[in-house]
């Protein structure tokens, strides 16, 4: 098969076309920074070493620290180092300076990838856009408080994020080798993914280096210096290690992988433990400390790159997908949905305005949507509405495409949406997430989904009136149905008028 060759500031990189779009070239496992391991783990990321001749990128980088197995996705394995690399999907031939989507994937800060089928950039790249995905340091390798004591260097808090301006930065140096425009850089991800993208938005190192950002169902959890070192304290003492720098770095990143299951484990098992019981993630950025002053909704507040365009999305559905691969606890009583709200910081009447909007749900059905809008949906939407307060442009959409199909529905639930927009709807690893084999109506819904992206990353504009528009709706009703232009959109916010928002740490 012919190889397609590109210039880089490290040495040359050959790729090969699509599988699925031959008018496409991709490659994959391109080096962004060097192996954050020995000498340089816990540090900032350093430059990627050069090599001679042409380095042939046709397959994935190796992923970082996790357990996770995850469907057709590779698994980490200990020794596994150089794993600081992304992947370029670009249309061949075009001649022109494309927009650039920067993908980064979600996973609780603690799993993922960016080699996950359903983030396969061939059917985006089929748009007209230039779309990379990378990998970055997870867990505590990425989000973990490093300790140092006085004469000590300082590891910084954030790692993973600071990856993610390394591949950024390596964007801005590389991507026109590749038919790219440096100046129309969209970074965009989900869940962790999205959240990580407001928190590039509000720091100073990642200023410049994107003109527009994209978030999908954000989520609410933000780690404080003070909770970011108790999680230290605790993996430290499951690991069986002193929560210094010395006694973690002796501990190899599978020990640290394993004593932050073995942490996250116990919070699940005891009810008693407060808000982690429900879905013990443990990791997440640490805000109020260098680097990023402020959580992202607070910066979104103050203007933090107002210059920046936002475009934010949520599924109707979130925590439902959660329940059913049992990851989060379920509750089923009243006295355990009292017992939440308290633990969440939650208006007592919060439970009781979900159950007038859901008769006949059940308590768990309650608690999955409260839950669902306090971590992703309510938290989304302020992020656009704060956002465009501050003077940005912001655009809020929300995806709520079910199916019946045969046994339980497939609901509008975490992670439904990504597939949609990446067009991956016929990979098999995804058809749990959409509900089976795609029909006609789906992969139209795809390509609307798909084309605002691609709209959006060229010019700013998804197709949509932005938040804050007197001419029209501003939420934009992702559906198989003809979109509603924010017809469908609900009651389910007013209940937390009253309230506000309690800012949850991890």
């Amino acid at each position: 098969m012919k190889m397609n060759v590109f210039t880089t500031a490290a040495g040359a990189v050959a790729g090969r076309r699509a599988v699925r779009d031959p008018g496409v070239v991709v490659l994959r496992g391109i080096p962004y920074a060097a192996p954050p391991f020995g000498a340089d783990r816990f540090r900032a990321p350093r430059p990627a070493a050069p090599w001679n001749g042409v380095r042939d990128c046709a397959s994935f980088g190796a992923v970082a620290p996790q357990s996770a197995e995850l469907p057709g996705a590779p698994v980490w394995s200990p020794g596994d180092e150089d794993v600081l690399s992304l992947n370029v999907w670009t249309p061949d031939g075009d001649g022109g300076r494309l927009p650039v989507l920067v993908w980064i994937h979600g996973g609780a800060y603690v799993f993922g990838s960016s080699a996950q089928p359903d983030f396969d950039g061939t059917f985006l790249a089929g748009h007209g856009v230039v779309v990379v995905t990378l990998n970055y340091r997870l867990g505590f390798e990425g989000f973990g408080h490093v300790p140092t004591a006085d004469g000590e260097e300082a590891r910084p808090d954030n790692r993973g994020l600071l990856d993610q301006i390394a591949a950024l930065r390596w964007v801005r140096d590389n991507i026109a080798s590749f038919g790219g425009d440096p100046g129309r850089v969209t970074v965009a991800g989900q869940s962790s993914g999205a959240t990580s993208v407001a928190c590039l938005m509000a720091m100073d190192a990642a200023r410049g280096l994107f003109r527009r950002a994209l978030a999908h169902s954000a989520v609410n959890a933000c780690a404080t210096p003070e909770s970011a070192a108790r999680t230290t304290a605790e993996v430290a003492a499951a690991a069986g290690v002193p929560a210094t720098y010395a006694g973690l770095a002796s501990a190899s990143p599978k020990a640290l992988v394993e004593a932050s299951d073995r942490v996250a484990e116990g919070y699940r098992r005891d009810p008693g433990s407060g808000h982690r019981h429900y879905d013990p993630a443990i990791y997440g950025p640490v805000a109020g400390v260098a680097g990023l002053p402020a959580d992202p909704l607070t910066a979104c507040a103050a203007g933090a790159s107002r210059e920046v365009d936002l475009m934010v999305c949520h599924t109707a559905e979130e925590y439902w997908l959660l329940d059913a691969v049992g990851s989060c606890a379920k509750v089923t009583t009243e006295q355990q949905l009292t017992a939440f709200a308290a633990d969440h910081r939650l208006s007592r009447s919060l439970p009781a305005d979900y159950r007038a909007l859901m008769p006949g749900a059940s308590v768990n059905e309650i608690y999955l949507a409260v839950y669902g809008d306090l971590m992703f949906g309510e938290y989304s939407s302020r992020l656009a509405e704060s956002h465009a307060r501050a003077g940005g442009r912001a655009y809020l959409a929300r995806f709520v495409r079910r199916r019946d199909g045969h046994g339980a529905p497939v609901r509008a639930w975490h992670c439904a949406d990504i597939p949609f927009a990446f067009g991956t709807l016929d990979d098999e690893n995804v058809r749990f997430l959409v509900g089976g084999t795609p029909g006609a109506a789906d992969r139209e819904l795809a390509g609307r989904m798909a084309q605002a992206w691609a709209d959006f990353a060229a010019t700013g504009d998804p197709g949509w009136q932005p938040v804050g528009s007197v001419t029209g709706d501003a939420v934009r009703i992702w559906d198989t149905s003809p979109e509603s232009g924010g017809s469908g959109w609900d009651d389910f916010r007013e209940p937390w008028r009253a309230p506000g928002l309690p800012l949850r740490a991890p």
